[in-house]
């Protein structure tokens, strides 16, 4: 595709707007107080849009209007565990995240079980956190090679490198600021090509509506009881729930987030009211995706689509004017680079927090800042290589899920042992983690879909967890 002139002007402006917003947070940069959660002084609302843009990658702004273009609207089942994992994140894990000082989710474990522990559980993050999101950094780059006259090396350089810029320079302050801006930025490029669809399909609105009813793309509660069924009312509310509870309240992706927020009663209603923003985005990308349903009912492409996932970003590049595909172009820059940038500070709080200050201790603030910064360029470089290996992965979308889905449930069990018991010690806990993990590589080579991993996966933990006690016991 050959992009306008002003399509390229709007790309360029808005990564250097990015670049430049971000860089402007430089001087506030004292310590890793500032660094990792923005010395505690951000606003609810904030930290809310940076919640939703974190959890929002371009394989949502693209894989979710996919599904409903496939299928129908059964995805938004999930939604209904999403929220309900918030509210139990909010009664059981938000409350100790704000006792005492703590910079990374980890460093509760330290509280509870002990260093080991930590340690076991931070390496654990590093190690999924990277592999998954550098999977979606090659995602985002497929995306754009299809959208630009980029290839893949270029797609994944230019994204990373605009990204770590900002994060090096303005830490998590600047994150969440720029956030708030690529939320705004990649909404408005859906509502637009939203708008377009409605304006361009014969009929309008009512023909959207007339064709999603008569096949079935309205449907969106599925009452089977089908443990291989993957969107179902019972994985959405429960399978979601524990996604949701393991993602939001034990990543520390997530809860750094919390921790950037004036009071553990902000950081309550950032949570809850993103629940409500992230509803309402999933419906609209699903909305756009029946809407492409009828489009292409009136307008077959020349070659049938092999996979869904190329149907959003063929209409981008071939209905789109010059200018507005510019601007939904860096809408999936900014999907990418938002989920990116919260990537690499989280990756950096945890190295810094879990490992290096512990094993370096006393040194001056200023000398954790460097490292902090340092590490962010490593991470950064890591991940990058991540996304270049991943070109050999059949699936993108079925790795990035996978990779999570084995890691979450452990945490997840390891972190409510922590919190709903008082019996159980650190062997115990480590020996209930790692037999959730060996159970959910079992698990991934059954047909059971992936919503209900993490339940598995952490009450496996949390059970083998109790039984281990007795080992315990038995050394003392």
């Amino acid at each position: 595709m050959k992009l306008s002139d002003m399509d390229i002007a709007i790309i360029v402006l808005y990564l250097l707007g990015v670049v430049a917003l971000g860089s402007s947070f430089r001087r506030r940069q004292r310590d890793v107080r500032d660094y990792f959660l923005g010395r505690r002084d951000l606003p609810w609302w904030a930290i809310t849009g940076s919640i939703v843009a974190t959890e929002t990658s371009t394989l949502t702004f693209i894989g979710v209007p996919a599904l409903a273009f496939a299928t129908n609207l059964t995805f938004i089942q999930l939604v209904l565990g999403y929220l309900v994992g918030r509210l139990i994140v909010v009664l059981l894990l938000i409350p100790p995240y704000f006792r005492g000082e703590l910079l990374t989710a980890y460093q509760l474990l330290r509280r509870r079980f002990g260093l080991a522990t930590e340690r076991s559980a931070s390496a654990l993050f590093l190690v999924t956190r990277t592999l998954a999101d550098g999977v979606r950094l090659f995602a985002t780059a497929l995306v754009l090679v299809v959208m630009t006259n980029l290839n893949e090396f270029e797609a994944i350089v230019i994204i990373a490198v605009a990204t770590v810029v900002y994060c090096y320079l303005g830490g998590m302050r600047a994150i969440i600021w720029t956030d708030v801006t690529q939320l705004l930025i990649y909404l408005v490029g859906a509502v637009v090509a939203a708008i377009i669809l409605v304006n361009d399909i014969p009929g309008g609105w009512a023909e959207v509506v007339r064709l999603g009813q008569e096949h079935g793309k309205w449907q969106w509660v599925d009452w089977r009881f089908d443990l291989a069924r993957t969107y179902t009312f019972w994985s959405g509310l429960v399978g979601g729930a524990f996604f949701t509870t393991a993602t939001h309240g034990t990543d520390q992706l997530m809860v750094q987030r919390y921790l950037c927020a004036r009071s553990r009663r902000q950081a309550t209603l950032a949570l809850l009211s993103s629940g409500v923003v992230i509803a309402i985005q999933f419906l609209l990308f699903l909305t756009i995706g029946v809407m492409l349903f009828a489009y292409y009912k009136h307008f077959p492409p020349p070659q049938p689509f092999d996979q869904p996932d190329r149907v959003f970003p063929h209409f981008l590049v071939t209905a789109l004017p010059p200018g507005i595909r510019g601007l939904v172009i860096a809408g999936v820059f900014a999907a990418a680079m938002s989920t990116l940038s919260s990537s690499l500070n989280s990756l950096s709080a945890s190295s810094v927090e879990d490992f290096y200050r512990p094993l370096k201790a006393g040194e001056p603030e200023a000398h954790y800042l460097r490292v902090a910064q340092s590490v962010t360029i490593f991470w950064a470089l890591v991940e990058l290589i991540v996304a270049w290996l991943a070109r050999r992965v059949p699936s993108v979308l079925e790795a990035g899920l996978a990779i999570a889905g084995f890691t979450n449930g452990s945490m997840l069990g390891l972190f409510l042992l922590g919190v709903l018991t008082r019996g159980i010690g650190q062997t115990a806990g480590l020996i209930g983690m790692a037999i959730g993990l060996g159970v959910m590589l079992m698990v991934a080579r059954t047909s059971i879909a992936w919503p209900w991993y993490v339940l598995v996966g952490s009450v496996v933990t949390f059970v083998a967890g109790i039984a281990a006690r007795r080992i315990e016991r038995g050394g003392h």
